[in-house]
């Protein structure tokens, strides 16, 4: 089927602009309030956001259609996309939804939701969602009087969530000595994620830690790492952490001013993990993106790895699936199955600090067992999603490129991007120069393609 409104994390667009309007986010909410209401009695929904100043419009709309059909509402206020999944189940709600855009520029919004488990939802109730919204069948449901539901605010939110992400590392242990720099996104994270450090015993400095409702993402956080490099090593500080805007992801930098992204920290954690017999089936799920070097290295560790498509929710099914415990993504999201639902930018931090300080060694030591094969990873914007097989120069240059790789275990991966109007581009090769040309070369292909459509 196709989607009309989600993609590969929840429904995102420009603010203000369909889907992402106060009268669609108002039938969202009544969908999800009709679908989600299982059992006889009170029904409720939780709902957390980002600190995009769109996040206001969509909130009480969200709230307006989930009061319209009977059904409590809990606001959290400003909060992280995982905090959320985790509050949905701690609350026992019904459901859980997330205003937030992620990585995307405060222009952009978008509405996240949760089941009762605090899991992303199944692509069958996605559609089943859109049919809702789309349609007329619950027009007619209006309930009156009291039977109308009611909207309270949660105090002490954050207190439950670091009480939830300090459970997940041994009970004495403390990070006393450790000089963290975390970089907040002017993001959801920008309060909660210092304090849980702060609370383990860790010296923090934050920077991008004062949103106005306009700055989320803007040249700080995950997606942009340099500041928060030059920070550590002016600093002196043991290592960096940078959160995108809904803390959800986390990429780290080293003492010496090394960015690392997701696959070198899956690789420290699920080496730790197999030590200490916790890495189930001794295998780690990853996506396609992650790095061929990412596969080496687990398999000298004697460790299986399992690919899955783009996005945490696929890691997650796969992890559900086969019953496993650990894996993640590349862009940095991580998944802790025994302890959560969904990839945690700080539990991911927490749980990379406990590590190094259970083996005493810098990051940058534990990061050495790790080394890449050379890789390219470039986003082109596109007018529009054109099924890749009708590009016909990409087509033919991607498959010359892929002939060419071949005897060396290179590879080329084309992708939509599932949050933006956007082709990623991804070469692998063990020359860096030669898979710079490849891209160049791809890159082009792209523009000739569009534009002869243009005409």
């Amino acid at each position: 089927m196709k989607r009309s409104l989600f993609g590969t994390d929840g429904i995102r667009g420009m603010a203000n602009a369909e889907p992402i309007t106060g009268e669609t986010a108002f039938r969202l909410g009544r969908a999800a309030a009709y679908l989600f209401k299982r059992y006889k009695g009170e029904h409720t929904v939780v709902i957390g956001k980002d600190t995009r100043i769109s996040g206001y419009m969509l909130e009480h709309a969200l709230t307006s259609g989930i009061c319209s059909m009977g059904v409590n509402v809990i606001l959290v206020g400003p909060f992280t996309t995982p905090g959320i999944a985790f509050l949905t189940r701690a609350l026992r709600t019904d459901a859980g939804i997330m205003i937030s855009a992620s990585h995307n520029p405060y222009m952009d919004n978008g509405i996240k939701f949760f089941s009762s488990e605090g899991s992303k939802l199944p692509d069958e109730i996605e559609f089943r969602i859109e049919e809702l919204v789309l349609g007329s069948e619950i027009d007619g449901i209006r309930p009156t009087g009291d039977q109308i539901g009611k909207v309270e605010r949660l105090s002490g939110a954050e207190g439950r969530y670091i009480e939830f992400i300090k459970n997940t590392i041994p009970r004495k242990q403390k990070f006393d000595g450790m000089h963290i720099v975390m970089d907040l996104a002017n993001g959801g994270g920008y309060r909660v994620a210092p304090m849980a450090l702060r609370e383990l015993g860790a010296q923090v400095t934050a920077i991008g830690n004062t949103p106005n409702g306009t700055n989320i993402n803007e040249n700080c956080g995950a997606l942009h790492p340099e500041e928060l490099a030059r920070k550590v090593v002016e600093s002196g500080a043991h290592l960096g952490v940078g959160l995108d805007g809904d803390a959800d992801r986390a990429v780290f930098v080293t003492g010496s001013g090394r960015v690392l992204d997701g696959d070198t920290i899956m690789a420290i954690v699920a080496r730790h993990l197999k030590k200490k017999d916790h890495l189930k089936d001794d295998t780690l799920v990853t996506t396609v993106m992650s790095n061929q070097g990412l596969d080496l290295a687990m398999e000298k560790e004697g460790i299986r790895v399992r690919k899955t498509k783009v996005g945490d929710r696929y890691v997650l099914e796969e992890l559900e699936v086969h019953n496993l415990s650990f894996g993640g993504e590349q862009s940095g999201h991580l998944i802790f199955r025994d302890f959560h639902t969904t990839g945690d930018g700080l539990m991911t931090t927490v749980q990379l600090l406990s590590i190094l300080a259970e083996d005493g060694r810098s990051l940058d030591e534990a990061a050495s067992h790790y080394v890449p094969f050379p890789q390219i990873l470039k986003t082109v914007r596109v007018a529009r999603k054109v099924p890749l097989e009708e590009l016909k120069r990409v087509e033919k240059v991607s498959r010359r490129i892929e002939k060419d790789l071949l005897p060396v275990r290179g590879r080329v991966l084309l992708r939509y991007s599932g949050t933006e109007t956007a082709l990623r581009i991804m070469i692998e090769g063990p020359d860096a120069r030669q898979i710079e040309q490849y891209t160049d070369e791809l890159i082009a292909a792209v523009s000739e393609d569009f534009d002869e459509m243009s005409r």
